[in-house]
């Protein structure tokens, strides 16, 4: 399974997640009346935002975190109605019933290595004619971050698919998607430098870094990475995706 998330500090922080999820529902054509997947839904920021376009649809909101499930279920009490919550792996068999007429994701899929498996799981829910809008980090994301951790650890970080247009196109084809478009879209995100950059990169950059660490280490090895960057700045570059479920 996905690794757990500090969910209460990542729902505190300025998250730049939140500008691609406007950007990302606002490229997803609905009618109101739809069954639609958030697919790495995390504490539910963006999935408030789809139900607002969906007043008489539903929502699946799945995720690998069961404390960023718990998170998304205090912020949508008195919604929960239309919301079937789903704790799954992206890249098996989603345990859900039926199919879903729309998939929706922000700033998930490159947590997710095998992108063919991810890709082939999301089709076998979708109907014929379904729409996959998403976004996620894509070739170069966080480069310079990668580069800051190389200079601290002597070794580059992994655990993500930051995938190109070629390659993309490919496995999207390859499970059945058809009118597939893919860009890459620099966006940089700045901090203020200390505290709010350092929070920033312990609860959403360097998470699996620090899971593997002893408690006393996890402190000084963020300060590290943050003093190295050039700026405070996480230099984001955006993997757009929208396709249709042939």
């Amino acid at each position: 399974m996905p690794r757990e998330w500090d969910a209460t500090t990542y729902d505190s922080l300025p998250l730049p997640h939140l500008g691609w999820g406007r950007r990302t529902l606002a490229r997803l054509p609905l009618r109101g009346d739809e069954r639609v997947l958030d697919a790495g839904c995390g504490t539910g920021r963006d999935t408030e935002g789809l139900l607002d376009l969906l007043p008489d649809g539903r929502v699946v909101a799945l995720d690998g975190s069961v404390r960023m499930l718990d998170q998304l279920r205090e912020r949508l009490a008195g919604r929960l109605d239309r919301v079937e919550v789903v704790h799954a792996d992206l890249t098996k068999p989603l345990p859900f019933d039926g199919e879903v007429d729309a998939v929706f994701s922000v700033a998930a899929f490159h947590w997710i290595e095998d992108h063919s498996a991810l890709f082939a799981a999301l089709a076998a829910r979708m109907r014929p004619g379904a729409r996959l809008v998403s976004d996620c980090g894509g070739r170069g994301n966080i480069a310079a971050v990668n580069a800051a951790v190389a200079e601290v650890t002597g070794t580059p970080s992994g655990g993500w698919e930051f995938a190109g247009i070629d390659d993309t196109r490919a496995r999207l084809a390859a499970a059945g998607f058809t009118e597939i478009d893919v860009q890459l879209r620099p966006d940089p995100a700045v901090f203020e430098p200390g505290e709010q950059l350092e929070s920033f990169l312990a609860t959403v950059i360097l998470g699996p870094r620090l899971d593997a660490m002893a408690d006393a280490d996890r402190e000084p090895f963020v300060k590290a990475v943050a003093a190295r960057l050039p700026e405070p700045v996480a230099d984001y570059v955006r993997l757009e995706i929208s396709a249709v479920r042939g």
